[in-house]
């Protein structure tokens, strides 16, 4: 409450500044052209003895010290948040961005600080504001200052970043330049906060759609839907039917109001819209799994929003470039070109226990027709068995060779297979090209030490599984050939008859990339798709049962 009071009375300020009464002034210091570009900043100025006291009596902001240094050395020490009238506006942005990121649940204990409450002891607050030459202002200067540097780390930079590769995140943390993005919003007129936050605009869109959520959790009565009825359908009518209406309106899926319990057209389309966005079969039909996703508690969502904006606090603001995002959860692969969503597919991730890494490497290769170099694993487990019981049969029906450290084939004949574990095979057991090769006709390859590359299959039917979590690691996409087309997309001499030639010949073909693509393997669990809608997916690898003990000292709701 001490913290909410705070915030309460800088609010204060902001409205009674503006009507601050012009009263006796200090004579304006003369600016020194020398220092300063053609940005404006504020006349009064601090004490730079003032400032280098108060770094070293706030041990709070010692990790700081230095870049709040270096910031006022670079204005000449004039002020950024006050001026002759009193808080300027951008002050009165920071405090009130501050106070609902508080209030919707973006908190930690670094951001609430004993200093903060300093302000309350010390502020003066009249019916004309800030009083002329009160000392309680450098002081306010100087919290708010440090208080940017703390808050910008942990809420653009991230509570957990710190711990991102202990929770299997390995994608590398932004960097950010506190100094001059503070110097650039304080000069700008209204809310530069939000204009030039440094995060990825998933953030800010998920953000948005936490405000949506708290006003439902608010005002509406989330009571769980029971039935024992199997599954409605349209033309069906039923209390349940009226009561999933209800929450439907509550979300947007159903944009008019309908109280009746009847299974409408209108209904019809937001179910499938409801499903779209839960990752459910897209079928029109209300049954188990839609109920669920309807009686998932608000707060439950809620959390589940704010884990995943905690992630995006650590990813790089979107490339302006072309480059390639899997989402694991939502078992898609987005194509981007200039920064702009292009095209998008299904995509099949490893299954739990052989899960796919979350990270970030760029595209080099395009390899056509290509050998699959069976894994230690896969050999100690399946292969290797194989053999032992098959030999050569076994070699053939799996389209299989075994070659030498030279490349040369090795006859099955010659191998006591009972020797040897995936870990000390001393040959190569790879898949020839062709139909049953596991990588299909093609495979694209960003190097990595993770051995994870992105690749064509023949089981297609997979791309038809709601949930596609099957591989051993790698990605399965299900459109290589166009993947192939966009990569070379800038090259003449790659035909598309050019492309299913190389696809379907019986010699792999390596091909460099002229222009890199980067590729972004993420987890997000909750989005807002390329339609403005807001998203949720299952917590497939139950990392954000680790992020939700991290974040928030507890586990979510959904079991792993």
């Amino acid at each position: 409450m001490r913290f909410y009071s705070t915030l309460v009375l800088l609010t204060l300020i902001i409205f009674t500044s503006c009507h601050q009464q012009s009263g006796s002034r200090k004579k304006r210091k003369v600016r020194d052209t020398t220092h300063y570009t053609q940005q404006a900043y504020i006349d009064q100025a601090l004490d730079s003895n003032y400032v280098i006291n108060f770094l070293q009596t706030h041990k709070t902001y010692d990790a700081y010290d230095e870049y709040i240094l270096n910031f006022y050395r670079k204005r000449d020490f004039h002020y950024a948040w006050i001026n002759k009238d009193g808080l300027t506006e951008q002050a009165g942005n920071f405090i009130n961005m501050m106070k609902n990121d508080a209030a919707y649940g973006i908190k930690d204990s670094s951001l609430i600080t004993p200093d903060l409450q300093v302000l309350t002891d010390t502020l003066l607050v009249s019916d004309t504001g800030l009083k002329p030459g009160d000392t309680a202002i450098p002081h306010i200067e100087m919290l708010l200052t440090a208080q940017f540097f703390a808050y910008g780390n942990k809420v653009w930079g991230g509570l957990t970043a710190d711990s991102a590769k202990d929770l299997e995140w390995f994608i590398p943390r932004k960097k950010i330049d506190m100094e001059s993005l503070l110097d650039s919003i304080v000069g700008k007129k209204n809310n530069a906060f939000e204009e030039d936050e440094p995060v990825n605009r998933q953030y800010i869109l998920l953000r948005q759609q936490l405000r949506k959520l708290a006003a439902i959790e608010a005002e509406l009565r989330w009571d769980t839907i029971y039935t024992t009825q199997k599954s409605f359908k349209k033309g069906d009518s039923a209390t349940v039917i009226a009561q999933v209406k209800r929450k439907l309106e509550a979300f947007g899926d159903l944009p008019n109001h309908d109280s009746s319990g009847r299974f409408s057209v209108a209904l019809d389309t937001a179910i499938r819209s409801f499903q779209a966005r839960m990752g459910i079969k897209v079928d029109g039909i209300i049954n188990k799994n839609v109920l669920d996703a309807l009686n998932t508690p608000i707060q439950d969502r809620i959390q589940k929003v704010l884990l995943n904006m905690e992630r995006l606090r650590w990813v790089p603001i979107e490339p302006s470039t072309d480059y390639i995002v899997v989402n694991i959860p939502e078992f898609k692969m987005h194509v981007y070109e200039k920064g702009k969503l292009a095209w998008s597919c299904n995509v099949v991730v490893g299954k739990p226990g052989t899960s796919t890494v979350v990270f970030t490497k760029e595209l080099r290769y395009i390899v056509f027709s290509p050998y699959w170099n069976v894994p230690p694993g896969i050999l100690t487990n399946e292969v290797l068995p194989g053999l032992r019981r098959g030999g050569s049969t076994y070699l053939a029906r799996q389209n299989m060779e075994i070659v030498g450290a030279s490349g040369k084939p090795v006859a099955p004949g010659t191998i006591n297979f009972s020797r040897y574990s995936g870990g000390n095979f001393p040959y190569t057991v790879r898949q020839k090209p062709g139909g049953k090769n596991s990588l299909g006709k093609v495979k694209f390859l960003f190097p990595n030490e993770y051995n994870i590359y992105l690749h064509d299959t023949p089981a297609r039917y997979l791309f038809g599984e709601n949930k596609r979590s099957f591989s051993h690691g790698c990605i399965r996409i299900q459109e290589p050939k166009h993947l192939a087309e966009w990569l070379l997309r800038d090259d003449p001499s790659w035909t598309e008859q050019k492309i299913d030639d190389a696809m379907n010949a019986d010699k792999e073909k390596y091909v460099t990339i002229k222009d890199k693509v980067p590729v972004f393997i993420v987890y997000f669990t909750a989005f807002v798709d390329s339609q403005g809608r807001l998203n949720f997916r299952d917590d497939v690898y139950g990392h954000d049962q680790k992020l939700a003990a991290a974040l928030f000292g507890t586990t979510t709701g959904e079991e792993k």
